[in-house]
């Protein structure tokens, strides 16, 4: 089907703008080790396939975890069948305690007070997770964590436009789920799976009726993006 060329939408996400950042100092040293704490327990639930712990983990209904091939997967029931369709985690026994990148104990976090909150960069060489964190009644948790890749980056993304992008569909996203090797139906991805070729910001939109629609991105400013083409899936693809 020919490609729909006409410009579609147009996403802004204004927050935490780099220009407001300020020194972590103005966190307690028990916040900057709480903070620390939070990181390394994410990696050891998520290595040890803790599905339930890992969802804890991130502030109750609106907390999110966010990547390129997931998408966003927002409160705790995605982010439950998120670590429960890690490869690591459907793999035969012998294999289910594979140690991910950043090790049981995690990378180190380098935090900042924003305007707008906590935010903290944990590094995994060319990979790294951009977080915003919230203090809860027990304790600190991820309000959002995004993993942004070394593309990613090169292609002009962060946090912010990866969930500018997802702004861009709206109501109308939904689930797109992919059988493992035992044949189970596993959540994989939530939303826009964003992808990157050189400069080019490609999203393939997952909707509520099972269908997809495949999708050009156009960076207008920081955290403002707007739909450059959109193709519906073939007839009768799901």
């Amino acid at each position: 089907m020919k490609s729909n060329t006409r410009c579609i939408l147009m996403a802004t996400f204004l927050a935490g703008a780099p220009g407001f950042a300020q020194p972590a100092a103005n966190l307690s040293t028990d916040d900057r080790n709480a903070i620390q704490a939070l990181v390394t327990q994410y990696a050891q639930a998520l290595s040890g396939c803790r599905a339930a712990e890992f969802a804890d983990l991130f502030v109750p209904e609106t907390g999110y975890f966010a990547s390129g091939f997931r998408g966003r997967m927002a409160g705790r029931e995605r982010l439950i069948a998120l670590v429960e369709s890690e490869r690591q985690c459907v793999a035969p026994a012998a294999k289910a305690g594979t140690t991910r990148t950043g090790g049981a104990s995690g990378p180190t976090v380098a935090l900042e007070v924003t305007a707008s909150g906590v935010r903290g960069i944990a590094s995994l060489g060319t990979t790294e997770y951009q977080d915003e964190y919230a203090k809860t009644p027990q304790g600190w948790r991820f309000a959002a964590r995004t993993v942004i890749t070394g593309a990613e980056k090169a292609a002009g993304l962060d946090a912010r436009d990866m969930l500018a992008i997802q702004h861009l569909g709206g109501a109308k996203l939904g689930d797109h789920y992919e059988a493992d090797q035992n044949g189970v139906q596993r959540l994989m991805t939530s939303g826009i799976k964003i992808g990157v070729a050189g400069n080019q910001v490609t999203g393939r939109v997952y909707l509520k009726d099972g269908g997809y629609n495949d999708e050009v991105y156009e960076k207008l400013g920081p955290g403002e993006w707007r739909v450059k083409s959109s193709t519906p899936a073939p007839e009768g693809a799901r």
